[in-house]
Formats: C-alpha cells, structure tokens, sequence
C-alpha cells in the first residue's frame, strides 16, 4: 500500500510518518519511506543521526541517474531529457518492487531501523530563484509511477506541508492519505483543502488528531471533520523526548497513542488497491503536464510516450488482484 502523510506545517505530520513506518517495520513489514517534504527531517525522526542523515544522496539533485534506469529500453522516449516527472512506464520501462535490490535502492537509500528510506533533498543554492521544490519531488513522482507494492508491503511518503501536492500529480498515487490535523481552525483548512481538491478523483483520506490535550479538542475536531477522524496522538511526553534527540524503543510510547498506530494500520489494510485507477491517473496527468508545460520544454509531443497497449495490470502478481 502506498501511504501519504500531509499537513499544515508545524501539525506533526513527519512525526506521525516516522512512528507509523516504526511500528509497520517492529512486525517486520517491508517499509519504504521517502522524505519528500521541503524540511527534511523524516530521517532524523527515524532515528538517524544528523551526519548520517546528510550522507543519503538527494533524488533529486540526479534525475537523470533515476530516469535512465526506469527508462529502461521503452522506444518511446526518445532521451532521457524528454522524461519528465509525469511520464507513465510503457513496454521496455523497468518497473521497482519494494523488496528488491536494485541500481535506485542502491545508490539513494539509506536503511534505519529496518526501514529503507530515500529524500529528495532541499533546494540547492542553485536552485535558489529559479526552481520550486516540486522539481525535486518529481523525482519521487516518476518512481511512484514506476512502483509496484504488493499485498504487505508499505510505501510512506512525508509529503510537503499544505495543499502544495496539488500542484502535480501526487495527490493520485496513494491507497490513503493521512491528514494531520491539529484542533485549531488553521491546522483544518489543510484538510478541508484536499477534500474539495480530491473529491473528484476518488483519493481515500483519513484525518489523525494530533496535539490533543483536552476531550473539548475531541469534540471540536469531530464536530469539523466527522467520521474521517480515525485516530488521535495525545500530548506525548515520548514524542516531546523524541524531537529533543531521545529516541527511544517504540514500546514506550504512550498505550493509547500506540492503539492510535494499529488504527491507522487498520484502516490502510482495508483499502482496496484499483491499479487500474491508478494508471489512468498517471496516464491523465502526464497528458496535461505535456499540453501545459512538457511539450515545450523538450520540443516534443510528449503524449506520443503513452503506450496504448501497454497493460499496467500484466505485471502485477496475481495476490494484487481484484481491483476494485
């Protein structure tokens, strides 16, 4: 299942990434984690130290190292230049499996605590000017559109803080999307912005309470959102050791808060997976980026990179089916 955690900044959303991928890999889940979030931090919450953090080379500061592999021998794009962020595998594309090895895997990811992690990385000082960070999530894009995951094995993705994945294609690669959610009317704009952006595109989300202190925080957040909240992290003395730098075994985390993390695996287990739906998305946005920006940029019809008969679903094992 591929997960995403969003948020308004500041709601937690990195620390609910690093413990829910800590207790997936505590069952010896296959986790993969991607930092894509402008403040890179997902590392550091994992339990990597800040030098050891520095040392994962960015995704996207070397497009073209991952564009080549997943490029693979697929006649229809023409150069690695013509890839771009939106591009759907086609035949002769090499496609990624969560629990393989591979030249990716290899050279970007760093293994913590059980969990294989990868970062975009932040914004070079050439960058500075001339790039929003969305060129550097791309990179986490294409490998998503490229990424099979099967039944349990779980794909988590600490997403930019607001609403800024709706600026691309992101949006549609996830199972469920986890929304961090704060008891003030700020952190819930966040939430109320994806749902009127996602409605029309079948995007499952779910809403995680976060800071709760009082029970009137309870009945605010479920007065505003309903029945999408599925859980809550109360105030934690073991997440306040965490972001001072005192990791600590999972185990001594507060018993309701643990109970909140096997309801957030819960509801991600009962997801029904349409790859299908998840192609044709992909297929969708990469002919709008083409149209809107990509055709110009590489001098290319970049629609003529859609395989018509290509078929997504022959490559899937068979425990991935049905679709729904």
């Amino acid at each position: 299942m591929k997960v995403a955690f969003v948020g308004k900044g500041g709601s937690g959303k990195t620390t609910l990434s690093a413990l829910f991928c800590r207790s997936l890999a505590l069952q010896t889940q296959p986790v993969m984690a991607f930092d894509a979030d402008i403040n890179q931090h997902l590392g550091l919450t994992l339990g990597l130290s800040s030098a050891d953090a520095a040392l994962i080379p960015p995704l996207g500061l070397e497009m073209d190292r991952i564009k080549d592999y997943l490029r693979g021998q697929n006649p229809r794009i023409r150069s690695t230049a013509s890839m771009v962020k939106t591009t759907p595998p086609g035949q002769g594309s090499r496609l990624l499996r969560v629990t393989e090895d591979n030249p990716i895997y290899h050279y970007f990811s760093c293994q913590v605590n059980d969990i294989r992690l990868m970062v975009t990385g932040p914004l070079s000082q050439e960058d500075l000017g001339l790039k929003c960070y969305h060129s550097k999530v791309g990179a986490v894009e294409l490998i998503l559109n490229h990424l099979l995951d099967e039944p349990g094995e779980y794909v988590v993705v600490d997403m930019t803080a607001g609403a800024d994945s709706f600026a691309s294609g992101m949006f549609t690669k996830f199972d469920l999307t986890f929304v961090v959610v704060e008891p003030t009317l700020k952190s819930l704009s966040v939430y109320q912005q994806y749902q009127h952006y996602a409605r029309d595109y079948q995007v499952p989300i779910a809403v995680i309470g976060n800071k709760i202190v009082t029970e009137d925080d309870l009945t605010f957040l479920r007065q505003q959102v309903g029945d999408a909240l599925i859980g809550w992290i109360t105030q934690s003395e073991y997440v306040r050791s965490l972001e001072r730098g005192v990791f600590l075994p999972l185990h001594h985390l507060e018993a309701p808060n643990l109970e909140t993390l096997r309801s957030m695996q819960h509801a991600v287990d009962r997801c029904e997976k349409d790859w299908e739906q998840f192609y044709q998305h992909t297929i969708a946005f990469h002919r709008k980026n083409a149209h809107a920006w990509a055709n110009a940029a590489t001098g290319e019809d970049l629609t003529e990179q859609i395989d018509p008969d290509y078929q997504f679903t022959d490559h899937l094992p068979r425990q991935a089916f049905p679709v729904s």
